[in-house]
């Protein structure tokens, strides 16, 4: 009688545990086969075996295999030892009484090193260091001052935050990094840096080793970036809990740069060539309702034969236009910084300035110790600085001027950007 009733408490016990892997097993299987990412689980291949060359498709549904059920280990595994909601490196005070916290060192610890990560026997340069206390503490000063300042989304939560406007944190669990990319900001090379660390992209069954070598027409391909925005596709009901649990472990970083160069160089990008896509998405809008076009050419390609385009002065009354943003929200190539990024809910480990970019990408590279795996390319093609500030605004009115610094201001404070003076006042 006394050994029936441990094993019948035995058996209720494995049959529960068994229901709740079926569940998490049924939550997942309708997206499993949807990325081919390696999880923080277990480490990657860097190069495919001469078998699974031969037999492409027979790997790829066992990496999937072994994919999912290395994210049903992780998963269990920090469930059954009664992890916390790990906000730590999300805006907010840790939770009070993190048992796991306090009953294992190693959940304090960074992401487990792999095999290449390097180790440098000489400390970082203290002025670098020193720059990015600056730069992190600048943030947390104006994202915990309520009375200083506010503007959209400052005071939410990160539960707050819809899944669509999560899009752009990059994950690498290889590596144990997230990058939010901003656009005109860097971001085609840092997204090669992350293609070329997560394996995401194979040439002949082998990964890019060269930023330089993953093709153009790839680099901005979602399908290749694993984003937090696709995780409740794959982990379902679990997927916010997980974001916090890689937002608490994985590096984070971002890189930004002065708001209205910003907006410059978009604007040069976008409309200065012929783009079809925001040509029919875009300019046509602006051309009818800012530049008297009443019948604009429907083709880019026409429009530039006979030298239509919006001007510099069409894109900033678009962007100032109050019905703009009821029909869409901003493209992500103007949209402002912390609306892609979160600032105020993510604690970001790094903060890079393309100003700096050189300097900083050394640095961060070197803190992420891949500096021996991965070099930034270097790239300097026609850059806009932000020297040319003064021509590009000439044929904006005042007026408009401080309107759209109103619209960006938040930029110029979060992230250290003193307020453009000259332009402000004539």
């Amino acid at each position: 009688m006394g050994k029936s009733r441990p094993f019948r408490i035995f058996m209720i016990v494995g049959a529960v545990f068994m229901i709740l892997l079926i569940i998490i097993y049924w939550d997942d299987v309708g997206a499993s086969n949807f990325y081919l990412h390696t999880t923080i689980s277990g480490p990657h291949p860097s190069r495919l075996s001469p078998q699974s060359r031969r037999d492409p498709e027979k790997k790829v549904e066992e990496d999937k295999e072994s994919s999912f059920l290395m994210d049903i280990d992780a998963f269990v595994n920090q469930f059954l030892e009664g992890t916390a909601d790990p906000t730590e490196q999300v805006r907010g005070e840790p939770p009070p009484g993190d048992a796991h916290n306090q009953s294992s060192e190693k959940s304090e610890e960074k992401f487990v090193p792999r095999r290449e990560w390097k180790i440098h026997l000489t400390p970082i340069d203290p002025e670098k260091k020193q720059r990015q206390d600056s730069r992190k503490q600048l943030i947390q000063d104006v994202c915990s001052n309520k009375s200083y300042f506010d503007f959209p989304g400052k005071n939410r939560t990160f539960d707050d935050i819809p899944n669509k406007e999560l899009d752009h944190l990059i994950v690498d669990d290889r590596h144990g990094i997230i990058y939010c990319y901003v656009p005109k900001v860097a971001c085609t090379n840092w997204k090669r840096i992350m293609i070329v660390l997560s394996e995401s992209l194979l040439l002949d069954g082998v990964p890019y080793q060269d930023p330089l070598d993953v093709p153009q027409e790839l680099i901005h391909n979602s399908s290749l970036h694993f984003t937090f925005n696709k995780f409740w596709k794959r982990y379902g009901k679990f997927s916010r809990h997980l974001m916090k649990i890689k937002l608490k472990k994985y590096t984070k970083f971002l890189f930004v740069r002065d708001p209205f160069v910003r907006l410059i160089s978009a604007y040069r990008n976008k409309f200065e060539q012929e783009n079809k896509d925001f040509y029919k998405r875009f300019a046509l809008v602006m051309l009818r309702k800012f530049s008297n076009y009443s019948d604009p050419p429907a083709s880019v390609v026409d429009a530039f034969a006979a030298g239509i385009r919006p001007s510099f002065s069409n894109f900033v009354q678009y962007l100032l236009d109050p019905n703009t943003e009821k029909e869409m929200p901003f493209n992500e190539h103007w949209r402002q910084m912390y609306r892609l990024c979160h600032p105020c809910q993510i604690n970001y480990d790094f903060v890079g300035k393309l100003e700096t970019l050189d300097e900083d990408a050394e640095h961060l590279l070197r803190i992420l110790r891949v500096d021996n795996v991965v070099e930034f390319p270097q790239s300097h093609r026609n850059r806009t600085v932000s020297s040319w500030e003064q021509d590009w605004f000439a044929n904006i009115p005042l007026e408009s001027r401080k309107e759209l610094y109103r619209l960006y201001e938040a930029e110029f404070k979060l992230f250290g950007y003193s307020k453009p003076e000259k332009l402000l006042h004539e």
